[in-house]
C-alpha cells in the first residue's frame, strides 16, 4: 500500500498513559522520541497539555500535565519529528498554553463530545491564534445522532482547525462504519484534512485505520505495540511495515518494542481481551471493562456478558477517549 500523503500520530504516551497513570520515565519517552524519529513517524503525542488546577490527578504523571520547562529537559533538541498534546473541554486553561513560538508543541489536539463542539472550536479559535497546528477529535462517533452530526459539521466546516478526527471510542465500529462516516465527514468539510482513531476491542483497529486511509483520511493515530487505554490502539508497528512510504523505517520501533515495551508490558495490561471485546461488541464504554478487570471477578466472562446484555441492566458510561 503506497500512501505517500499520510502522517502518522503516534500517542503512545498520552493514549498509553490512561493504562499506567502516565508513569513512563523520562529516559523512555527520549528514547521513544528518537525511536519515532528514526522511523520517520511525523509526530509524537507527548501526553494532555490540561491544566492541573481544573483536573484532580496529582498523582499522575508528568505527560498529564505538560510543562514547557520540563519539556525542554526531556527533548532538547527537536528532530523532524513535530510533537503535539491533547486536551480536553473544562480541563485546560487556554492562559496556561504559550505562542507556539515559545513552546515546545507544534499541534494541539481538542478533544470533545458532540454536544460540546462549539466549546471545542473555541479552543481551536484560541489555538490557531496563538500559531498552532489544531485537531478537533470527536469522541465516542457510534453514540452520535446523524443530525446532530451533521449541526456540528456546520460549525466545523467555518473554523480554522486544520484536521477532524473519526474518533472509534469504544472500538465497535467495523470497515462499513468507518467508510459510512468517513465518506460523511468528506461530503460535509471538504476543506478539512482527516484524522482516524481506533481501539481494538474486536482486533479491527488496525484494519479500521486501513479502511479510513483508503477512502481519504490522511492523519493516522497509532501507539508502539498498540498501548493504549484497554483494547488499545491501531499499532505503529503495523502500519510502518505495511505503508511503502520510502521515509518510514520499521527497524528502531522493533528496537523500542524489545528494550521498553515487553517489560512494560509484564507490569501493565492492555490489548485484546475478552472482557474489552464485548464491551466493544454492546458499544459500551470500557469502563465496565476496566472495572471488571480490576476486581475479583475479572475472568468471569460469562457473567459479565449476561449483565451487560441483561434488560434490567445498563451500564453504558459517559466519558469515552
Amino acid at each position: 500500500m503506497v500512501k505517500d500523503n499520510c502522517k502518522i500520530l503516534d500517542c503512545t504516551i498520552r493514549d498509553g498513559g490512561l493504562v499506567n497513570n502516565w508513569d513512563f520515565s523520562v529516559d523512555f519517552v527520549r528514547d521513544l522520541y528518537q525511536g519515532l524519529s528514526d522511523a520517520g513517524v511525523e509526530y509524537m503525542e507527548i501526553g494532555y497539555k490540561n491544566s492541573p488546577k481544573l483536573l484532580k490527578g496529582a498523582d499522575s504523571g508528568p505527560w498529564r500535565f505538560l510543562d514547557e520547562n520540563f519539556l525542554r529537559d526531556v527533548i532538547p533538541h527537536k528532530t523532524a519529528t513535530k510533537l503535539s498534546a491533547l486536551v480536553d473541554i473544562g480541563r485546560v486553561d487556554e492562559n496556561d498554553i504559550l505562542p507556539r513560538e515559545d513552546s515546545m508543541l507544534d499541534l494541539i489536539r481538542v478533544a470533545c463530545y458532540i454536544k460540546d463542539v462549539e466549546k471545542g472550536l473555541e479552543l481551536v479559535q484560541t489555538f490557531h491564534d496563538k500559531g498552532y497546528e489544531t485537531s478537533l477529535n470527536i469522541m465516542a462517533l457510534s453514540h452520535v445522532l446523524d443530525h446532530e452530526l451533521v449541526e456540528a459539521f456546520e460549525e466545523i466546516a467555518k473554523s480554522p482547525v486544520d484536521i477532524v478526527y473519526v474518533v472509534d471510542s469504544y472500538g465497535s465500529m467495523d470497515a462499513k462504519d468507518i467508510e459510512f462516516l468517513v465518506e460523511k465527514f468528506k461530503k460535509h468539510l471538504p476543506n478539512k484534512k482527516l484524522g482516524i482513531h481506533t481501539h481494538n476491542n474486536m482486533q479491527l483497529a488496525f484494519a479500521n485505520t486501513l479502511t479510513g486511509l483508503q477512502h481519504g483520511v490522511t492523519y493516522l493515530d497509532s501507539s508502539v505495540y498498540g498501548m493504549g487505554r484497554a483494547a488499545g490502539n491501531c499499532p505503529t508497528e503495523l502500519l510502518l511495515g505495511l505503508l511503502k512510504n520510502t521515509n518510514y523505517e520499521l527497524r528502531p520501533v522493533l528496537d523500542i518494542i524489545e528494550r521498553h515495551m515487553l517489560q512494560i508490558r509484564k507490569t501493565w495490561e492492555w490489548g485484546y481481551i475478552i472482557p474489552y471485546m464485548v464491551a466493544g461488541h454492546l458499544n459500551e464504554h470500557p469502563r465496565v471493562a476496566m472495572a471488571l478487570r480490576d476486581s475479583e471477578d475479572r475472568d468471569k466472562f460469562v457473567d459479565f456478558y449476561d449483565k451487560l446484555t441483561s434488560p434490567e441492566v445498563s451500564a453504558a458510561g459517559s466519558k469515552a477517549d
